[in-house]
């Protein structure tokens, strides 16, 4: 899971560990409930997480994604690239 916020600020860090989420897994799920804020920063992570999925063979799902992500999303033209659920299930 992801908390607090996805931004210019917080990204690099959190890039870095993109290699980590598919180390003993091909399909990871990314519950992002807690996230308080995002910028495009942010969205362009969850986008290349899904581009490296892709690399690995595997697949990333997000759920319960914030609304202001999804709406970033939308006007970006990115949401039929990002897998994602309202619900953690």
């Amino acid at each position: 899971s992801l908390a607090g916020e996805l931004s210019f600020t917080t990204v690099p860090q959190l890039a870095s560990h993109g290699d980590e989420l598919f180390q003993n897994n091909s399909d990871v799920s990314l519950d992002l409930a807690a996230v308080e804020r995002s910028d495009s920063a942010g969205l362009a992570l969850l986008v290349s997480w899904v581009r490296l999925a892709r690399q690995k063979k595997g697949s990333i799902k997000y759920l319960n994604v914030p609304e202001q992500l999804q709406v970033l999303a939308r006007v970006s033209g990115v949401e039929a690239i990002l897998a994602w659920s309202n619900h953690s299930n």
